[in-house]
């Protein structure tokens, strides 16, 4: 069975964590201060999760998720994400992260900032427009009605292929941005960020997103 190895702990990474492990994966997942106080987490997920250190979290991990603020992105481990697959929830909030002017004036996204520290790696950009406690409550059947989509960006067509997969399995259709350096159109103060949208009206809301917002 695959294994999802996540780094960062919080509302996404744990709501991650749960949802994958409902689905079947394994999970390895860690956080900035250190895998003991991760216990109570581990022990709700139960059996096939287990708490590690970043790098441990990476290594350990077939497909890896990156939920962590922009600040703490030089220390994402580097080498034990070399040629996999790494699913980026990121969204750049200058209030909390601080001002990237290249970010500020529409040079670069948060998720190509990623990937420029991962050059060995394949970064999509996943679940970062969703509210976190939705991940586990809003998934509905393939083909229902109305059902809800998320959309992914990335470099890599593999990438975006594990993603739609994944997010079917979880309940959710996908739109495709395109290369991450579209992938702003679905972070915060666009018209489909953290709102419910079926994947024609997720289509529509990034076409008419403002790059500057």
């Amino acid at each position: 069975m695959t294994t999802l190895g996540i780094i960062g702990a919080g509302h996404i990474g744990s709501q991650v964590a749960r949802a994958a492990i409902t689905a079947g994966y394994d999970v390895v997942i860690a956080n900035s201060r250190g895998p003991e106080t991760l216990g109570d987490l581990v022990a709700e997920l139960g059996p096939k999760a287990r708490a590690a250190t970043a790098a441990d979290a990476g290594a350990a991990g077939d497909i890896v998720v990156v939920t962590v603020p922009m600040g703490a992105l030089p220390q994402i481990p580097v080498e034990p994400l070399a040629g996999k697959i790494v699913l980026d929830t990121n969204n750049y909030y200058f209030e909390r992260d601080g001002h990237i002017e290249a970010i500020d004036r529409g040079e670069t996204t948060s998720s190509q900032l990623l990937q420029d520290h991962l050059p060995m790696s394949r970064v999509a950009k996943a679940f970062n427009h969703i509210r976190s406690e939705e991940i586990t409550t809003d998934g509905t059947p393939a083909g229902s009605a109305n059902r809800r989509a998320l959309a992914t960006s990335s470099d890599h067509a593999d990438a975006v292929e594990f993603v739609t997969g994944f997010y079917d399995v979880l309940g959710f259709d996908t739109v495709n941005i395109g290369p991450l350096s579209e992938s702003w159109r679905v972070e915060r103060d666009r018209p489909a960020y953290v709102v419910r949208q079926n994947a024609d009206e997720l289509t529509a809301n990034l076409a008419i997103a403002n790059r500057i917002a």
